[in-house]
């Protein structure tokens, strides 16, 4: 293979064809966001629209083309001339303008869709590339479902459209059908057909993802021929999607030593970029999305944690920062080792000795076996319960609470405090037993706390189980974990609640001790 790297324009649809994608429309000044950040990103071309849609899609198209400079802004038109001068009129201001008009040209929607024959839709391709050359240097053809058009009759349209002036030839697999090999090798038929792609004209592919190879297929594109690969950010568009555009420009990147194409893309704005769309969509990637999923550097298997631990080369094929990302992310879970766990606290502050950190690796365990995920907080809560030794300042010595769907709810405490051996009586409503509870103990021991999180679990059976409460407070911005087990489930939570507090006094005075 030649050292020598060919550029591939990267024409990205997401305003277009990625907002037909349901769920995933954009109002204008939401589109003006996006196109801004795709500017900045690197696209090649952008695609803003299909002026002849409505109202909304023309004023779109012509403030992306007004205000959006350095990619070339396109405009979507059917192979008749209304759609076409629609569209030109939303690109007048635009540096970079082009007019992308398209015709189908299978068999299948020749006979049912267009109702039309082969001669009368070739006319209606030269025709419309005519029009669109009067306005603009810079013209787009697509064959509507090429993927399943004749051959021939593709090499036939694609050459009739290039005489009449169009610079790029766009080969659609308008239903993600293709496999990537029958992909190529229908890219290199085309090219030996027409000898003008390359020369007179670029060759686009433009790929569905229903079979879940809109990625693959354009590669295979590009690897026969193809110089131009449209695609949206996160994949979004009709049906399955199309070609992811991350995924493409890290192909591409990753595997240079294999692939003799590039692109111009700012790959570091790939992730920024993927976030803004999902932030104005509301339309989030799945965890496991290739490149900018959530899960795309996160690492949790034990033994691939020891690897990423002592070299990332050993279970990342490319770095986070990369695309965006600041930096990987081991996730501590049920199957993460000691050396993950001890790198944690250290990152924590917590510098561990080996007797310490098993005593913390045991409570981790048990955490972890409850939840998917553990947090930061979860850790800092198991080196409290486990390994620093928190005096109990408070303690409980009586405990009732009323409630019911006809009062309101009362709790009646009385704790000890045990530095001063003082016993104070206190009581306070609440919206319920729990909320009157902490009421209560806040308002004894002089704090305001937020209850973020309460969970009980039951670790025995029968009438008489035993309830296990957890429950998260916040304390001076600060959150800690409270529990307690008890068969009493408010006299759980208010032993529970008191371990907060326990541990939020020792938090507070330890950092008096430092000034």
């Amino acid at each position: 293979m030649s050292d020598a790297k060919r550029k591939v324009t990267i024409f990205d649809t997401t305003l277009r064809d990625g907002e037909q994608s349901p769920g995933c429309s954009m109002n204008l000044a939401e589109k003006l966001r996006m196109a801004h950040q795709l500017a900045i990103l690197g696209v090649d071309v952008m695609e803003a629209g299909f002026p002849i849609a409505s109202e909304g899609d023309f004023e779109a198209v012509r403030k992306v083309a007004e205000e959006v400079r350095g990619p070339v802004v396109a405009g979507l038109a059917r192979a008749v001339d209304i759609d076409i001068e629609r569209a030109a009129r939303a690109l007048e201001k635009a540096a970079k303008p082009r007019i992308h008009t398209f015709i189908a040209t299978s068999d299948i929607h020749l006979k049912y869709k267009l109702k039309k024959s082969r001669e009368q839709v070739l006319e209606s391709a030269v025709r419309a590339v005519e029009k669109a050359k009067g306005y603009f240097d810079d013209i787009e053809f697509s064959c509507e479902d090429a993927g399943r058009t004749d051959d021939g009759y593709l090499a036939q349209v694609t050459q009739a459209a290039i005489d009449a002036g169009a610079t790029t030839i766009n080969i659609p697999d308008t239903v993600g059908y293709a496999i990537p090999e029958e992909w190529g090798a229908r890219m290199k038929r085309l090219c030996d057909a027409v000898p003008d792609l390359g020369t007179r004209a670029v060759l686009s592919t433009h790929c569905h993802n229903d079979l879940g190879l809109g990625v693959a297929n354009s590669i295979a594109a590009c690897r026969n021929g193809a110089g131009q690969v449209e695609c949206t950010v996160n994949g979004i568009g009709e049906r399955a999607g199309n070609a992811s555009l991350e995924e493409f420009v890290m192909s591409c990147r990753t595997r240079a030593d294999f692939l003799d194409f590039i692109t111009g893309i700012v790959t570091e704005e790939l992730y920024p970029t993927s976030r803004l769309l999902s932030n104005i969509t509301g339309v989030f990637v799945q965890q496991n999305k290739a490149i900018v999923g959530k899960n795309a550097f996160a690492h949790e298997a034990g033994i691939h944690q020891d690897g990423m631990l002592k070299d990332s080369l050993t279970y990342e094929i490319m770095t986070p920062q990369s695309v965006g990302i600041l930096k990987s992310n081991i996730v501590l879970g049920k199957h993460s080792g000691r050396h993950a766990l001890a790198v944690r606290f250290k990152e924590l502050g917590f510098d561990l000795a080996k007797e310490d950190l098993e005593k913390a690796y045991k409570l981790f365990t048990k955490v972890a076996d409850q939840k998917k995920t553990i947090t930061d907080d979860d850790l800092l809560a198991i080196v409290q319960d486990g390994i620093q030794d928190i005096p109990e300042i408070w303690h409980m010595k009586y405990i009732q609470t009323v409630g019911g769907n006809q009062i309101v709810s009362s709790a009646t405490l009385v704790l000890k405090n045990r530095e001063t051996e003082e016993e104070i009586e206190e009581a306070a409503t609440g919206e319920g037993p729990v909320s009157a509870l902490c009421n209560t103990i806040d308002r004894i021991v002089g704090l305001d706390g937020s209850l973020t999180d309460y969970q009980i679990r039951s670790i025995s059976e029968g009438r008489e189980a035993i309830g296990e409460v957890f429950i998260r407070v916040v304390f001076d911005d600060v959150e800690y974990m409270g529990k307690a087990a008890s068969t009493d489930v408010m006299d759980a939570t208010a032993r529970a609640y008191l371990n907060a507090v326990n541990k939020a006094l020792f938090a507070r005075g330890k950092a008096a001790e430092k000034g």
